[in-house]
């Protein structure tokens, strides 16, 4: 029990993020369908000067940080070093990205003026998975702390399935090492 003390964790913030993720997709789509349409004054959209550049990375996050959602659901099934690398590297890019569209969100809502219940949904929504996101990319890398945490960067179990003693890669039919390749 003592090995998935990371996965426990890992596996609801995972889900939680990437229902949070979808829902805002969903909002923000909507709002830059509105945006595009010069529908800005439509009762739940509203927006100000820094609302389209809020709207297109905050579509960039919510897509980026669907798609890292998937890489980290095979990690914690497998829960191996291997997996670890392409979940955590993909979670770290999706957080930066989900930051940055907080930051457009913050500099919205500095600015002022009428913004819909919608819109203001979306700019919350990416304010808390930014911590949420963060949170989930420490979890990941729990590891490198302590291995009952999770897996770390240095288990050593890569060949588990390969033969015993053999250093060289061999032919399917023979014993006979590998000293080349022909294309």
């Amino acid at each position: 029990m003592a090995q998935t003390v990371g996965r426990n964790i890992a596996a609801p913030l995972l889900f939680l993020n990437l229902l949070m993720y979808t829902i805002a997709l969903g909002f923000a789509c909507w709002c830059t369908n509105k945006y595009i349409d010069g529908q800005t004054s439509h009762p739940s959209f509203g927006g100000n000067g820094a609302t389209g550049f809020f709207l297109t990375f905050a579509i960039l996050a919510c897509v980026v940080g669907i798609v890292s959602k998937f890489a980290g659901g095979t990690h914690i099934r497998v829960w191996r070093s291997d997996s670890l690398a392409a979940a955590g590297s993909v979670s770290l890019v999706a957080w930066a990205i989900t930051a940055l569209a907080a930051g457009f969100a913050c500099k919205e809502i500095n600015v002022g003026g009428y913004r819909g219940w919608r819109l203001r949904m979306v700019e919350a929504f990416l304010i808390i998975l930014t911590f949420t996101q963060l949170l989930y990319v420490l979890l990941l890398h729990a590891g490198m702390f302590s291995s009952k945490y999770g897996p770390g960067y240095r288990d050593t179990d890569y060949g588990v399935g390969a033969r015993a003693g053999a250093g060289e890669p061999v032919h399917k039919g023979g014993a006979v090492p590998v000293t080349g390749t022909r294309v």
